[in-house]
């Protein structure tokens, strides 16, 4: 199995180490991982693509490249240019620091560069940690991720069906904010919300006078309605979470019909 990861942390991002480990079981002794992620951290950049400027790709080992640009450009770069030719069987992105569950999955740059594998054609995965007070401090932040990564990727690939849509499936991934020995089991929920949170700015003078804006997170231990990716994360699950491309309300389509 030949295997292209990225990120959106960057390329010394220690949860890319993390996923590195997850292909390297995938792929086996006889496979190929393959990296090519970001040169510096592209988090929040969602599905961008460098389309009005070139981006300067470097070799920095073997099967391991860095990319001045956002996930998504990391694997346009990865197949046609560093694989050429060579055919990919998997394609993950992770795995991020903090998770991609709820609102936060519209802004992730990890699920940009899934969703680009997968309207490239390929089987996709986005990758994710839940952070918390149960495991931000702990020795191995990542240590749900890194113990059932590889085995949960397994099982969805053997239950996916074999006919995609024109929008081919990816999945969005994140695992709960606890260690590996707490985690109660793996649900499959569609994407949640939480209930008022919005990004939001704050803004800061420089010794210059002129304002600058960050942008500032929002409470990521907010109730998000049952059976929701957030929801079972915070009660120590795995959220999997099939999604597509596709961003059509489909149960729209038909009350508009007056309109026509």
């Amino acid at each position: 199995m030949r295997i292209l990861i990225t990120n959106d942390d960057g390329i010394n991002a220690p949860g890319l180490k993390v996923l590195e480990r997850i292909a390297e079981e995938l792929a086996g002794p006889e496979g190929e991982v393959w990296t090519v992620a970001p040169a510096f951290e592209q988090s929040g950049v969602a599905h961008k693509i460098s389309y009005t400027h070139p981006m300067l790709i470097s070799k920095m080992g073997e099967r391991r490249y860095a990319a001045e640009g956002a996930p998504a450009d990391c694997v346009m770069a990865g197949l046609h240019d560093v694989l050429q030719d060579k055919p990919v069987d998997l394609i993950l992105s992770g795995v991020n620091r903090g998770n991609n569950s709820a609102e936060n999955a519209l802004y992730s740059g990890t699920l940009g560069g899934a969703m680009e594998g997968a309207l490239q054609g390929y089987r996709a995965f986005a990758l994710s940690q839940y952070l918390g007070p149960n495991n931000f401090n702990a020795d191995d932040p990542y240590e749900a991720a890194g113990a059932y990564g590889a085995d949960l990727i397994r099982k969805v690939i053997a239950a996916e069906p074999e006919e995609q849509k024109d929008y081919r499936l990816f999945y969005n991934v994140n695992f709960p904010p606890c260690p590996a020995d707490r985690v109660k089991g793996v649900r499959v929920v569609p994407q949640g919300m939480r209930p008022g949170t919005k990004f939001t700015t704050e803004p800061h003078s420089s010794p210059s006078g002129k304002t600058f804006l960050w942008i500032k997170g929002t409470n990521q231990r907010v109730a998000a309605a049952p059976d929701t990716d957030a929801a079972v994360n915070l009660d120590d699950y795995i959220s999997v979470t099939p999604m597509r491309a596709d961003l059509t309300a489909h149960e729209m389509l038909e009350p508009f019909k007056v309109i026509e």
